[in-house]
């Protein structure tokens, strides 16, 4: 049991145990999923308040009879076959960009492969698959980092209030967007009307994909890129044909997974893997940790490797993300095109991860090509 932020948690780090309290939804409940690590004051709250904020149970959160509903309308929208279906766009867009990148390289510029490739394709990509509001990617990628500041990191009063107006102003535009918006928000729209939820139900759901539909992958793709540098092999084995992308893309996310730890909540007292377990408590589930326990090679980067597609990147049961397919296929796409690179780079400047609870949040990731003398 562990503090953090003054909070008691049962950490679980074992695949088995975290299975089971996934599997179990009634014991273990996903209502804390989106409650503030660092409690806010009244200040902050007032903030929120001022935009009208709410945050009603809808994908992550909800562990109520309409979650199958909500989400079956969201995995429509991000169906397989939409997804696959977007591949040659993406394709095309990023060899652009890394034609581009590559000749900057070569006249022995560094480049930010987080800011200049990474930060905004799975929001170009969501985009395309569910109707979003007209905002600036620098805006809504702004927005999305403030969201994630605020509700999983350990943060000051001041802080907060910053972050709170951020996400308040952010979430009023999602309100108006959400109101008259068509396609999978249209069809939350009409699901909430006709079940009687509150009416900012549509505006929770996009809320959450804006945030975990695809801040968390631009992390994971910017995470991965830095890992390769660090994997001669691995590079040498992608030129050759010899490692398969989809390895590659699989022992990323058993090794740098998106989402480090998630939580569930105890409706009952309980027991887990022996311990006692009070109603009420907080249970942190260390997704990255139980990566470890899987494969042959715990912590070496072995695509393909016995074990490698066991890890829990995207959680399991009845909350398992939503957004997997598309978060492979981005993966896929930036690691094919990316790879040539990466086999020369030269780390300028790693990424840095502030803390936080359940994101990682790299900041940059800069690289140069050193000279050929």
């Amino acid at each position: 049991m562990r503090d953090h932020v003054g909070v008691r948690h049962v950490v679980v780090t074992r695949p088995e145990v975290i299975k089971r309290v996934l599997a179990d939804p009634d014991t273990f409940r996903p209502d804390n999923a989106l409650d503030a690590i660092t409690p806010m004051p009244v200040s902050a709250m007032r903030v929120l308040t001022s935009y009208g904020f709410r945050l009603p149970p809808t994908l992550a959160n909800n562990g109520g009879a309409s979650h199958p509903a909500i989400r079956e309308i969201t995995a429509r929208a991000l169906h397989p076959t939409r997804v696959a279906e977007q591949q040659p766009w993406l394709t095309g867009l990023v060899r652009r960009r890394v034609t581009a990148l590559s000749a900057r390289l070569r006249a022995g510029e560094p480049v930010d492969l987080y800011a200049e490739l990474a930060a905004d394709l799975p929001l170009l990509v969501l985009a395309r698959l569910v109707d979003l509001p007209a905002a600036d990617a620098a805006v809504v990628k702004e927005f999305s980092r403030a969201a994630l500041e605020l509700f999983w990191a350990p943060l000051d009063a001041p802080r907060q209030l910053v972050l709170a107006d951020t996400v308040g102003r952010f979430h009023a535009m999602l309100r108006d967007f959400a109101a008259t918006a068509g396609g999978m928000v249209g069809e939350l729209r009409d699901y909430t009307a006709a079940h009687g939820l509150h009416r900012d139900t549509p505006v929770g759901a996009l809320f959450f994909l804006l945030v975990a539909g695809q801040e968390t992958t631009s992390q994971f793709l910017t995470l991965l890129l830095h890992r390769l540098t660090g994997e001669p092999a691995v590079l040498a084995g992608l030129a050759r044909g010899t490692i398969a992308v989809d390895d590659v893309v699989e022992e990323g996310l058993r090794l740098e997974p998106p989402i480090p730890t998630w939580r569930r909540v105890t409706a009952y007292d309980t027991e887990l893997d022996g311990v006692a377990v009070p109603r009420g408590r907080s249970i942190v589930l260390w997704l990255a940790r139980a990566g470890h326990h899987v494969a042959e090679h715990p912590h070496d980067f072995v695509p393909g490797q016995r074990g490698s597609r066991r890890h829990l990147a995207f959680g399991a049961g009845a909350h398992r993300c939503v957004g997997a397919q598309l978060s492979r296929m981005e993966a896929a796409v930036v690691v094919a095109e990316t790879a040539p690179l990466l086999r020369r780079a030269e780390v300028v400047r790693a990424p840095w991860c502030p803390d936080n609870l359940s994101f990682r949040m790299p900041d940059t990731f800069t690289i140069r090509h050193p000279a050929l003398g």
